[in-house]
């Protein structure tokens, strides 16, 4: 009977980390949009997705039939929305100027590419509402990529943007 119950947590174990060794870079970065952090500082993008891929492996065995990272991104998405609170101000990543909503329909619209009814019935909102914030959110990436090519600089940094004419001191 242990030697059973032993076996079956190994091959557990086994699928689980294939599948997080086959998807976890893509639900990194969807948790790094998210939470918008910038690239190569992501821990509370790590932390959140940690408690997704936690839970996901807390329902592994009940998931037959399931994708398991349908199953995670909505762990994800469910726990940033609990959470959002704590991501009002970013620290600079790419969709920094964008409230936790706005990156969160982003996100769920456009990286993953999930259509509007189910990114409503996933948060509990009407589909025009989804379709409001995405079209917001979409135009504020807009303007501050114009203002951004406008000014060389970056709109949620103020740095100068690289314009690859540096000069090389002899």
């Amino acid at each position: 009977m242990r030697e059973r119950r032993a076996a079956r947590e190994s091959r557990r174990a086994r699928e689980f980390e294939a599948f997080v060794a086959g998807a976890g870079g893509r639900l990194l970065h969807a948790a790094t949009l998210l939470t918008g952090e910038p690239r190569g500082d992501a821990a509370a993008a790590e932390r959140l997705l940690t408690t997704a891929l936690a839970r996901t492996y807390a329902r592994w065995d009940r998931l037959r039939g399931e994708d398991p990272y349908d199953h995670t991104r909505r762990a994800l998405a469910a726990l940033f929305a609990h959470r959002s609170h704590r991501y009002r101000r970013p620290r600079g990543g790419l969709l920094a100027r964008l409230t936790p909503q706005e990156r969160l329909v982003l996100v769920l619209r456009l990286y993953e590419g999930i259509a509007e009814e189910q990114t409503a019935a996933a948060l509990g909102l009407p589909v025009e509402r989804v379709r409001a914030v995405c079209t917001r959110a979409v135009t504020t990436m807009r303007s501050a990529a114009r203002r951004r090519d406008a000014t060389g600089t970056s709109p949620s940094t103020g740095r100068r943007a690289a314009t690859g004419t540096a000069k090389v001191a002899p």
